[in-house]
């Protein structure tokens, strides 16, 4: 199990996030900057942390994240998918917990493109009847 690392690849909307982990004493790293530095909103820390807290591995693996796309919300997604995937691959123990929190389910939710005509998306231009 020393020097072992766990990789996989976590999407949301348009962010995509490639995760290492390495048995380790718990450091996360996002884009060679520190989670607190990367991620300064504490909600997107929670969700990020949520499938080592689920797993109780929080503080046994150093993680880092290469994230790319999208915004802070999309990115934080990105990366808890990453992390529950790559949880999988060290133990297969940790998949039901995961699955019945819904942690390993891809968010297929994607922006609507705006259509031709319109101001969006939905939205319509105010109709007049003269």
């Amino acid at each position: 199990m020393k020097n072992q690392v766990f990789s996989a690849i976590g999407r949301r909307k348009e962010a995509v996030a490639r995760v290492r982990l390495v048995p380790g004493d718990g450091k996360f790293t996002v884009n060679k900057k520190p989670l607190l530095e990367f991620f300064k909103r504490e909600i997107l820390q929670m969700i990020i942390e949520q499938p080592l807290n689920l797993t109780e591995t929080l503080g046994k693996y150093d993680i880092y994240a290469n994230v790319r796309g999208g915004g802070l919300s999309g990115q934080a997604g990105a990366v808890r998918l990453g992390i529950a995937r790559a949880l999988i691959k060290v133990d297969e123990e940790y998949r039901p917990p995961l699955k019945t929190a819904g942690l390993l389910t891809r968010d297929p939710r994607m922006i609507e493109r705006k259509k031709y005509g319109q101001p969006g998306a939905r939205k319509r231009f105010q109709f007049s009847k003269r």
